[in-house]
């Protein structure tokens, strides 16, 4: 996300409040020296986010504080509630106040409400969370701060990636030590030693491992489906584990593997950049073309393009150069941004790009706003032809479990078919890959399977088929 983000720290038992700091814009923008001096503790949470259910404004910035009979509890969450009305009518059923129209502190206000079996001893979080997790099974990783701990939780569907890293002591190999049949066995058991020896100076969980060696840290394991992680001074425990029901799978988002997921980071097993570089291999065999090079709309179809490459024989040549200082077009809130992003994120390089049949890779295309202007510049820079190819099926269903997805108009792949698209884009032909061909490449290095209750991945997006089913009145 980078819409807003914010930190909550903790200092303590002891403390009366947390420290918060939270606003609009990318990191750098806002956690300066001074504000980071004010976040004190040895426990924190964080957040970056990119809009779905509720506005880009500040109100709806995360992680969201509340303060109970118990303390107080911050809530960082990814992912998108997809009973969030029945949900919500529940819990001003039950007298609480909300103050936005964000899930995010739908799901902070439900964990304030006593389980249905009751509590004798104080609050007991670990049943609050499962309570939630039953009345809400999709979509969400979330962390949830108390003063003294973190829980760390996966929907049972596992839709949305959350894994724990290790920080180790200075001096240390950050080096990823686990062989594959370990980290299959950690997967599979979730327990806390993880075949890691090196003593722990704490603990992390986030979104994507990718950020965990700038902080000192290793990656260790994902955050199984359904699992309830504990983290205090004390260490880590698995405190529960929800199952979801036993006719289903896992559905993990494979658009994490298209599009959202930086290419370093690890899941299921495999590098993002290995299952991206696969699907390249797959399109190449599934639409070939005679050309001089292959290319890539930088930086997510990169990894693609050079599978593309490699299978088909035709060189790798880039012919963009990326203004590295402008965001991510997709996920901006509106269109006319979206369009303007594209204006200014690229140039040509002009000499690879004259004279030559130029086969360019991108990772997918959603509304058909950005593919275009690229191709024009190419035009503009002396291409002979320009055949794109997509390394992802067409998207065709609005999504309910955290992208912005929310119609079906929307989509580009519902107003044309490739031929249409190509001739409305200015493209000399242009293909995606097939679902079958985009699974086969994702499941190709992995390292759980299906059969093992892991593995298996939601394309809603691609299929219209809905892991919890189609989304009910609510929507």
């Amino acid at each position: 996300g980078q819409e807003s983000a914010g930190i909550v720290t903790s200092e303590g038992k002891s403390a009366r409040t947390f420290n918060t700091h939270k606003g609009m814009g990318l990191v750098n923008n806002i956690f300066n020296d001074e504000a980071m001096k004010k976040l004190k503790g040895n426990l924190g949470i964080g957040h970056t986010r990119y809009s779905t259910s509720a506005a880009s404004e500040e109100v709806n910035c995360q992680p969201f504080v509340v303060h109970t009979a118990h303390g107080a509890l911050a809530v960082a969450h990814n992912g998108e509630l997809v009973n969030c009305s029945s949900l919500r009518k529940m819990v001003l059923g039950r007298g609480v106040g909300l103050s936005t129209h964000s899930d995010s502190e739908l799901i902070t206000q439900a964990l304030c409400l006593n389980p249905p079996e009751g509590e004798t001893n104080g609050p007991d979080w670990p049943a609050r969370i499962n309570h939630l997790m039953r009345l809400a099974p999709l979509s969400y990783s979330l962390v949830i701060m108390l003063k003294d701990k973190i829980y760390a939780v996966r929907d049972p569907y596992g839709n949305r990636p959350l894994c724990l890293g290790k920080i180790l002591p200075l001096g240390s190999s950050y080096v990823y030590k686990q062989s594959s049949a370990q980290h299959a066995a950690v997967l599979m058991n979730g327990c806390a030693k993880n075949g890691v020896e090196d003593k722990a100076e704490g603990w992390v969980v986030s979104s994507e491992s990718c950020g965990f060696l700038s902080i000192g840290a290793r990656y260790v394991r994902e955050v199984l489906p359904g699992e309830i992680l504990e983290m205090s001074r004390h260490g880590i425990r698995t405190v529960d584990v929800v199952e979801r029901p036993a006719d289903k799978q896992q559905a993990f988002c494979i658009f994490e593997y298209v599009y959202f997921a930086r290419a370093d980071s690890i899941f299921e097993g495999q590098m993002v950049y290995s299952a991206r570089m696969q699907c390249g291999r797959m399109l190449a065999r599934e639409s070939a073309v005679d050309a001089d090079i292959v290319s890539s709309v930088p930086e997510s179809g990169t990894a693609a393009a050079h599978g593309y490459a490699r299978q088909s024989g035709i060189p790798f040549m880039e012919v963009l150069c990326k203004n590295r200082y402008v965001g991510r077009t997709f996920i901006q809130p509106s269109t006319r941004l979206r369009q303007l992003g594209v204006a200014k994120k690229f140039g040509a390089l002009s000499e690879n790009v004259r004279g030559k049949r130029i086969v360019l890779i991108d990772d997918s295309i959603v509304r058909g706003n950005t593919i275009g202007p690229i191709i024009k510049l190419l035009r503009d820079a002396g291409a002979a032809e320009v055949h794109i190819r997509i390394a992802s099926p067409p998207l065709k269903y609005p999504c309910y479990m955290g992208i912005n997805i929310p119609t079906r108009e929307e989509l580009i792949a519902n107003k044309m078919d490739s031929f249409k698209l190509a001739e409305h884009v200015g493209a000399d032909s242009l293909e995606y890959l097939s679902v079958e061909g985009l699974v086969s490449a994702v499941h190709y290095n992995m390292k759980s399977t299906p059969s093992d209750g892991l593995g298996g991945h939601c394309t809603a997006c691609l299929t219209g088929e809905y892991p919890g089913g189609v989304p009910d009145d609510d929507w």
